[in-house]
């Protein structure tokens, strides 16, 4: 039976061939792994994620494992790869999953990417600031592209690690000095806030929160996350008190989850969320869907900052078109420029890392 099994899976019609041991569990062993079951893997894209066995990555791994539209799951860390592989390999869905463990396999975790996700870093502990991560995850960050760049420089790239304020930038320089940069593909995942606010807004309002869309640009995090209340769709108004309440919790939503969780991590299960519904977002560009809009940390235009999140409109290339922020009322004009001076900083912080 078993020598009919492996037979069947290499494709041949040598079904009486008796194997002598060494050979038999040569076979085994391929039988065992993900190469009989990749052939017949649905069609779809390939997607990586970096930093696949953290508190956001395991989550996000499982997420990405039941999206449709991926076929291939690679998932990387200098950690636990094999066990969090196997877990989520047992999922009886299409993708086929396949892991890889340390600095020695990140080039074969990353060659024939279509779409990668880096949660790689530290997370934020009680009394710190994004900043406070600035030093470990932009080095991680930094290391990583470097490999994205020489094994898969025409994916997209989706970078979560914090602050993202920062790592974009980062990201950005390292693709310049490979020669690969198009800042179309690289997307600083802002998604969280645009859920928070969504939530946020919706309780107050007595809505689903999926029937809840608020625009949220800026950047990503403290006061450089900016709702834009007055664009709220369904329309709506809001007293002073609630507009001052609302933006005040969208903007240290990550702070409300670092203290309720008292040392034990920060907000990793609602960001495994987000990243997956903006991941699945940009598959879903690349397959050529029309009308997919999202928010998103990017190189732009819209202010004088190189690096802004606004709306964006995904395609098959990235990054297709960035609206318009639209009418801002004055509340949101005087949070656009205290955000503007922030990010400013965190931009140049960025690029000095990188190249210094």
């Amino acid at each position: 039976l078993a020598s009919i099994a492996i037979s069947s899976c290499r494709g041949n019609s040598e079904s009486s061939e008796l194997f002598l041991a060494s050979d038999f569990m040569e076979e085994v062993a391929i039988l065992k792994g993900s190469n009989c079951r990749a052939k017949g893997a649905a069609p779809g894209f390939k997607v990586a994620v970096l930093g696949a066995s953290g508190g956001i990555g395991q989550p996000l791994s499982l997420l990405m494992k039941m999206n449709p539209l991926v076929s291939v799951l690679h998932l990387y860390d200098v950690v636990n790869t094999p066990g969090v592989t196997a877990d989520i390999s047992h999922m009886n869905t299409g993708a086929v999953v396949r892991g890889f463990l340390g600095q020695p396999q990140l080039e074969s975790a990353l060659t024939g990417m279509d779409l990668v996700i880096i949660p790689a870093g530290i997370p934020r502990k009680p009394g710190m600031t994004r900043d406070d991560l600035f030093n470990i995850n932009a080095g991680i960050v930094r290391t990583l592209c470097e490999g994205i760049a020489k094994c898969c420089p025409n994916a997209i790239v989706n970078v979560i690690s914090n602050p993202v304020n920062s790592t974009v930038p980062i990201a950005a320089e390292v693709f310049k000095k490979a020669g690969t940069y198009d800042p179309k593909r690289l997307l600083g995942v802002t998604t969280l806030d645009v859920v928070r606010a969504n939530t946020f807004v919706g309780e107050v309002l007595g809505l689903d929160p999926r029937d809840v869309n608020v625009p949220v640009v800026g950047g990503h995090a403290g006061v450089t996350i900016l709702p834009l209340l007055s664009q709220v769709n369904p329309p709506c108004s809001f007293t002073s008190e609630e507009i001052s309440y609302l933006t005040s919790r969208i903007q240290n939503g990550g702070t409300e989850v670092v203290e309720a969780k008292a040392g034990a991590g920060s907000a990793t299960l609602s960001m495994a969320y987000a990243a997956a519904k903006f991941a699945d977002a940009c598959l879903r560009g690349l397959r050529g869907d029309a009308g997919i809009v999202e928010c998103s940390y990017i190189a732009s235009q819209v202010t004088e900052l190189p690096f802004f999140a606004s709306k964006v409109r995904l395609g098959r290339s990235g990054v297709e078109e960035v609206l318009p922020l639209g009418p801002l009322n004055e509340f949101e004009r005087a949070g656009l420029e205290k955000a503007k001076g922030e990010l400013a900083e965190s931009i140049h912080k960025g690029v000095a890392f990188a190249n210094k």
